[in-house]
């Protein structure tokens, strides 16, 4: 456990800024270490109401819904912000003009972790990653807890670890930014390219956030990137942990080849001692994750296919570049200011059709448009509807957003199985 980091909590006034799954999580290891709980969120208490009504704690906190205010804030001894909350927030600010210290659910949940833990991020193949890392673990006979983006917060597991667990643990830029003493043992950037630009300033602001899973880590630690981008050779040559690259010797290997980021995984295991022979059978019979080039069925010759995850151009990519089918695309959500034009040329070898939804749509219209035949859908349900019609026996329908959810849906997850629920319907 990391002791000198705790702070005591009895009877103090603990601000959770966010009441999602991170701010549940959040509340009840607060209310386990013997501190009292405040929530304040600003999105509307309808949108709220189901989780928290629900909730066997609710009467427990102080809350304020629909707003944040100065007053609520700073009656507080301590902020802990949830992923979604910037770190240059009105919220914050009023914080520091207090003096109240201000982390967040990462930095805190790893605070009481007596685990050792392997951190992933990067811009995309984050979750792939993370789920065979904790495969690999578990094949090798390791206790694993598997959590942060991936699903359940860390918070919500760290009381009931033990230093005989591992845990496994997707981090994003988000949760990067609030970060102070958190130290993972090993720390994995697999990739870096453009996302996330409604968030951050620039590329740079991006880069700089996720860099920061190195800042604390010590020569005990294990830093591990993808040595063929030039960015991140440089970043490793000034690192302060042991730097594994995880790109070279074993592209021969067919297994490897389906995705570079399958080494990463290898080597994760290797550090952690494992032999190449289990992490390659775990490789081998991975069948990959929900939402991530998901066949979901094939109806009347066509395969339809659940890519809600594909939330960037560069994770479009990947898509287009492993469907040999024809591809009928659906596309499109929330805008982040993301560059698609970046896949001029794979759409026009690989798309035959494209329906685009969303916040996002008129934009990706006026990349594409001249290269392939482009029509906007007004709901999800409607491109489904829409993109049947058009497939051929021999095409490929594929979800592949390339955006994030939020403009139609409460995430990828959500969006996702709406996909696979529509389509079953077929």
């Amino acid at each position: 456990m990391n002791e000198d980091k705790k702070s005591d909590l009895k009877g103090k006034k603990v601000a959770i800024i966010g009441f999602a799954r991170s701010g549940m999580a959040l509340a009840e290891l607060i209310f386990r270490v013997k501190g009292n709980v405040r929530i304040s969120d600003s999105g509307e208490y309808e949108k709220i109401r189901p989780l928290f009504e629900t909730w066997s704690l609710k009467d427990k906190v102080e809350k304020e819904f629909g707003v944040h205010t100065p007053a609520f804030i700073k009656k507080s001894d301590l902020i802990l912000l949830s992923p979604g909350v910037r770190i240059d927030s009105p919220v914050v600010e009023w914080a520091r003009e207090e003096q109240i210290p201000v982390m967040g659910e990462i930095e805190f949940a790893w605070r009481y972790c007596p685990s050792p833990v392997v951190a992933i991020t990067g811009t995309n193949g984050k979750t792939t990653v993370t789920t065979l890392v904790a495969k690999i673990l578990e094949e090798a006979g390791r206790t694993v807890c598997l959590c942060g983006n991936i699903g359940s917060p860390l918070s919500k597991h760290v009381l009931d670890l033990t230093r005989d667990h591992t845990v496994v643990l997707e981090i994003s830029s988000f949760q990067l930014e609030s970060i102070i003493d958190f130290r993972p043992d090993i720390a994995v950037l697999l990739n870096f390219s453009q996302n996330h630009l409604d968030r951050h300033k620039n590329m740079e602001e991006y880069f700089q956030a996720k860099v920061r899973i190195f800042e604390n880590q010590t020569p005990k630690d294990h830093a591990l990137l993808d040595g063929r981008n030039p960015l991140l050779q440089d970043l490793a040559r000034r690192l302060k942990a042991q730097v594994h690259f995880f790109n070279a010797l074993e592209k021969s290997k067919d297994v490897l080849m389906k995705n570079p980021n399958f080494l990463a995984a290898l080597e994760v295991g290797r550090i952690l001692g494992i032999d190449d022979q289990i992490s390659l059978s775990v490789i081998r019979s991975f069948k990959g994750v929900e939402h991530r080039l998901e066949l979901v069925r094939t109806w009347q010759g066509v395969d339809f296919i659940n890519d809600s995850k594909a939330t960037t151009p560069e994770a479009g990519r990947w898509a287009l570049e492993s469907i040999q089918k024809p591809i009928v695309m659906i596309t499109g959500g929330k805008n982040k200011n993301t560059d698609f034009s970046v896949l001029r040329g794979l759409v026009k070898d690989k798309v035959r059709k494209m329906f685009t939804i969303g916040e996002a749509k008129k934009n990706i219209k006026e990349v594409f448009g001249d290269l392939v035949d482009v029509r906007m859908a007004g709901s999800l349900e409607d491109a489904v509807a829409a993109a049947q019609k058009t497939a051929r026996e021999g095409d490929c329908v594929v979800l592949c957003p390339m955006c994030a959810s939020f403009d139609m849906f409460r995430d990828y997850e959500q969006r996702g199985r709406m996909f696979k629920e529509l389509v079953n319907k077929l």
